[in-house]
């Protein structure tokens, strides 16, 4: 496991940030307008742009960038020698810095012309194609996006590949740089981007806020997969869901989430529901997404449902890698068997021994996935 984000790029770091109450959004002046976000720190910043300076990485978009970074961490906490493994890292938007820079070139080209390298450095099959030159792995690598459920979806892919034979071990996550004035402006025409001006801007979880207050952030989180116990396993996926509902509107979810209560179901099925200790919901901050992920929670969990929580309120929404910081944080928590709960909230009942949680994800038009993990 491996990741870089607002919280830091090491899990000491990480897990110090989510011990503290504090949000880390700050504002920053997009073409025209200003936005909260939440972004890397300059040092971490720095780090990964050390890549450029190789000839070859020096014209790839931060998306790409950051998925080698904590790729190479990844790989390396995990013991992985040699080059036998599969990639499959996803994105929701891809290169959208690069995408933006080559798409204004354009526009204010008098003849039409564009960078040699616009076409080969924006597909979305830069990610895994990158990750796996930079790792010389000999796996298959692919590359996808299923909107905000992408990370979650390329673990499905990972244990997919994994329990049909063939592949042995798989690296799998997210990695998003969405902090672009395009992107942004894009979640401000839906009207879901906060315009929150209090202590904790974006508001998880609450379901008394009257307005959407989702804020973007970036960064990217990657996981080792194999299969069976192995000695130094951090954690274990015990269990997988998936669903898709009927697209009723572009962004639409149905009121109960139906999407959910079978990924949720699905997942779960093989346990009593009361053994879930948690669920890290997907829960963005909006009014209708919030609130149908909870309506779902209790038509699956009825009267017994367990601790919830979120990390966006804190790191915001990281689209594509959003559902592999969740995990993230479902990890740590097992192993420092403490709940990590949403400051502005009422106090909930938090659970003595932390033995399962569940990751929920969800992408535009109803692409829900469900995982459980538990430690060995």
């Amino acid at each position: 496991m491996a990741s870089v984000s607002a919280l830091g790029s090491n899990p000491h770091d990480v897990w110090t940030q989510y011990l503290t109450n504090q949000h880390r959004f700050k504002n920053k002046t997009f073409n025209g307008f200003d936005a909260l976000v939440s972004s890397l720190s300059e040092a971490d910043w720095n780090a990964v742009n050390t890549l450029k300076a190789s000839a070859a990485y020096s014209n790839l978009d931060p998306s790409v960038l950051l998925a080698i970074d904590v790729s190479r961490t990844a790989v390396e906490n995990a013991g992985w020698n040699g080059s036998s493994f599969g990639i499959n890292i996803g994105s929701s938007r891809g290169a959208t810095t690069l995408f933006e820079k080559y798409h204004t070139e354009f526009m204010n080209s008098k003849n039409a012309k564009v960078s040699t390298l616009s076409s080969p450095t924006t597909t979305l099959g830069n990610i895994s194609s990158w990750v796996g030159h930079d790792l010389q792995s000999n796996g298959p690598t692919l590359s996808h996006s299923i909107t905000c459920s992408t990370a979650l979806h390329a673990i499905l892919n990972g244990i997919a590949w994994i329990s049909s034979g063939m592949a042995d071990r798989f690296l799998v996550g997210g990695s998003e740089a969405s902090n672009t004035s395009f992107t942004i402006a894009q979640m401000r025409a839906l009207k879901i981007y906060s315009n929150d001006d209090s202590a904790y801007p974006c508001k998880s979880l609450d379901f008394n806020k009257t307005q959407n207050t989702m804020i973007l952030g970036e960064g990217a989180a990657v996981f080792c997969l194999e299969k069976g116990l192995k000695t130094n396993a951090i954690a274990t996926i015990e269990g997988i869901g998936y669903a898709t509902e009927p697209l009723k509107h572009h962004i639409s979810i149905s009121t109960n989430a139906d999407c959910f209560q079978k990924s949720m179901a699905m997942a779960i099925a093989h346990i009593e529901s009361q053994d879930v200790d948690i669920i890290i919901m997907h829960a963005p901050g909006t009014l209708k997404g919030d609130r149908s992920e909870y309506m779902a929670i209790k038509q699956v969990f009825n009267a017994k449902i367990p601790a919830l929580t979120s990390n966006k309120w804190k790191i915001g929404h990281t689209l594509g890698a959003s559902g592999g910081f969740s995990l993230e944080l479902a990890i740590l928590m097992l192993q420092h068997q403490k709940f990590i709960s949403i400051p502005f909230l009422n106090a909930q009942k938090h659970p003595k021994n932390i033995k399962k949680i569940l990751v929920n994800a969800v992408g535009f038009g109803g692409n829900a996935v469900s995982i459980l993990v538990s430690l060995n």
